[in-house]
């Protein structure tokens, strides 16, 4: 792969889940290998759901040494010690949610565009998320993404890229090979026939041989 910063696993929490019997998956996939940062992203939850949800695996991966990140919410990401958050374009905008979070992470969706993620830049974001690369189960895909931006964003700016959308062991390859930093996963590692441990296990080896 290119010189520089080696390309690492950012994982995403399936989109349902219980979050005491999770707590135990997600151990096991951290202690698997090496992952960077941990989003949970739930679907159709309340507050107080996601505030358990928070509580109880946020410990689990900052014991880590592993980032733990809200989806959509720099709120509770301040407010229950998360170490930062994630906006799309349709979520709390860019320059509000850098106010809320303060010196805490922000990582901003892009899609496949040049021209927010150098917006996304200029409000403070941490990182930018350019997808989805590959056709993806995990939530309906309203853009996709070419290697050709992630190639051009990871040559021209400091600014840490994270490539998302349907990214495998098996796909991934080319990702790597455009220099992004991180790779997003939901079902490589919660939906591997051998377990998530096996599919963290997975993604190391595929970044490695790229």
């Amino acid at each position: 792969m290119a010189e520089g910063e080696a390309c690492r696993v950012y994982l995403i929490t399936p989109p349902k889940l219980e979050p005491v019997a999770f707590a135990d998956l997600l151990a096991s996939a951290l202690d698997a290998g090496d992952v960077a940062a941990v989003q949970l992203r739930l679907k159709d939850v309340d507050d107080d759901a996601l505030k358990r949800a928070i509580d109880i695996l946020r410990p689990v991966t900052q014991a880590r040494d592993v980032a733990f990140l809200m989806n959509d919410r720099p709120d509770l990401a301040v407010a229950h010690g998360c170490d930062g958050a994630h906006v799309g374009q349709t979520d709390t905008p860019a320059p509000v949610a850098r106010k809320i979070l303060g010196d805490l992470m922000m990582g901003v969706t892009c899609h496949n565009s040049r021209h927010l993620a150098m917006e996304a830049g200029e409000n403070g974001a941490d990182y930018v998320a350019f997808g989805a690369f590959f056709p993806t189960t995990t939530k309906d895909v309203t853009a996709t993404a070419d290697i050709e931006t992630l190639r051009w964003w990871a040559d021209m700016m400091e600014i840490p890229v994270v490539a998302i959308g349907g990214i495998t062991a098996e796909n991934c390859a080319p990702l790597v090979q455009a220099s992004a930093n991180f790779l997003a996963v939901v079902g490589a590692v919660w939906n591997h026939p051998e377990g998530p441990a096996a599919g963290v296990r997975a993604m190391n080896a595929a970044i490695a041989a790229a």
